[in-house]
């Protein structure tokens, strides 16, 4: 059961395994295509980003254009906006979902 899942910088991911179980974060770098870097920007700093099998991490139909713009430019992103993007689309969840999507 091998399947390929594409994943991008700046996507938002749902954690399956691990400590962080449950939690949403934002991919900040790719390791290559079985590892991806994650970072929400509270409890998991840009600078400190975890490393995660990308079987542990559900993808979300969400790209924070704003995380891959600072990355692009300079290579990193600010802890703000992390926070920033994952609490937005965290937000517009929960809208979706009282609406019984």
């Amino acid at each position: 059961m091998n399947k390929e899942v594409t994943l991008q910088v700046g996507q938002i991911v749902k954690v399956l395994k691990g400590r962080d179980a449950g939690q949403y974060a934002v991919i900040v770098s790719m390791e290559d295509s079985r590892f991806a870097w994650i970072a929400d920007g509270d409890k998991r700093k840009f600078d400190g980003a975890k490393k995660k099998n990308v079987l542990h991490l559900e993808p979300q139909p969400f790209i924070s254009s704003e995380v891959v713009n600072s990355l692009q430019e300079s290579g990193r992103v600010t802890n703000g906006k992390l926070r920033f993007a994952v609490s937005r689309f965290v937000s517009d969840k929960s809208k979706a979902d009282q609406k019984g999507d």
